[in-house]
């Protein structure tokens, strides 16, 4: 199967994902959310650092129970910010 090359919004989208998982991590080890969430701590990394910018639904959701962060709330931030960069990019 061939993937769509992301578009530049798309990766900066997420960049931005990545930082707030980093954010929301706080103190807290990469190692230790990970095995949380049911994930490898190069998962995360990955995530984290963009290099993995459209993580699958089920990893965010195991994510964002670790993070203890409704998906609304990240759904709603990556809205914004998307809506903010490219206001024809809002979902509708």
């Amino acid at each position: 199967m061939v993937r769509t090359p992301l578009t530049p919004s798309e990766r900066r989208r997420g960049e931005r994902f990545g930082a707030l998982l980093r954010e929301a991590r706080g103190d807290r080890s990469m190692v230790e959310v990970a095995a949380a969430a049911g994930l490898s701590a190069e998962t995360l990394r990955k995530i984290e650092t963009g290099r993995a910018p459209t993580p699958a639904f089920f990893t965010v959701a195991a994510l964002a129970g670790a993070l203890e962060i409704s998906l609304d709330e990240l759904a709603a931030v990556c809205a914004r910010e998307t809506a903010h960069e490219d206001p024809e990019a809002v979902p509708a």
